[in-house]
C-alpha cells in the first residue's frame, strides 16, 4: 500500500472513529477533538503504519491511547475560570522592584536632609509624628510639613501622579510615597 492509499483508507474510517470517541467521551465536542487528535497523530506517523496490518485497529489504538493520556493529564489539572488560583500562587520575579528602588534611592538622596530624615522616620521606621518631632527636636507641625513637602518632591522626581497606578514592590518605598498622591498597588 502506498502513502496515497494509506491516506484514503485513513479518511474512510472517520465515522467509526467518531463513534468510538463518542462512546469514550460522551460529549460531542470532546469526541470531535479526540478524533482530530487521532487523525493528526496518525497522519504525521503514517510512515510507521505497517502495510498489511489492520488500519482501523491501529487508529482505534491511537484514539484510545490519546483518550487515556488526556484523562491522566486532566486529573492533574485544576480548572481556574476566575483566575483566583493563579493569582494565589503567582510570584513576582526576584528582580521586580530593583529599578524602582534604585530610582527611589536616587530621588531620596536629592532631597534636603530634613525631608530625608522625616521620610525615613515616619515612612520607613513608622515613627508617629510626635516621636519624629521629638527625635528631630521640632514641633509636630514642622514634621508634617517636611513630610508632605518630601513626599511631593519624591513624587515629582519619580514622575508619579495621583491618577497613575503605582506598583512598588519593596515596603520601604511604598511606605514613604504612599501618601504623596500616588496610589500604591
Amino acid at each position: 500500500m502506498d502513502r496515497q492509499d494509506a491516506k484514503v483508507e485513513l479518511t474512510s474510517h472517520m465515522k467509526v472513529l467518531r463513534a468510538f470517541a463518542m462512546s469514550l467521551t460522551r460529549n460531542d465536542a470532546a469526541a470531535d477533538d479526540l478524533v482530530q487528535d487521532t487523525v493528526l497523530k496518525a497522519w504525521s506517523n503514517l510512515d510507521k503504519f505497517q502495510e498489511g496490518t489492520n488500519m482501523r485497529a491501529w487508529l482505534f489504538t491511537i484514539l484510545r491511547n490519546t483518550f487515556y493520556s488526556n484523562r491522566r493529564k486532566a486529573v492533574r489539572e485544576v480548572e481556574d475560570a476566575t483566575g483566583a488560583i493563579i493569582d494565589a500562587i503567582s510570584v513576582k520575579p526576584a528582580h521586580d522592584g530593583r529599578l524602582q528602588l534604585a530610582e527611589f534611592r536616587a530621588a531620596l538622596a536629592e532631597l534636603p536632609v530634613e525631608q530625608r530624615e522625616v521620610l525615613t522616620l515616619v515612612g520607613v521606621l513608622q515613627y508617629s509624628y510626635e516621636e519624629a518631632a521629638e527625635v528631630c527636636g521640632v514641633k509636630v507641625g514642622t514634621i508634617k510639613s517636611r513630610l508632605n513637602r518630601g513626599r511631593e518632591a519624591l513624587a515629582i522626581k519619580m514622575h508619579l501622579s495621583a491618577t497613575d497606578p503605582m506598583e512598588i514592590t519593596d515596603a520601604a518605598t511604598h511606605a514613604v510615597v504612599a501618601a504623596s498622591g500616588g496610589t500604591a498597588a
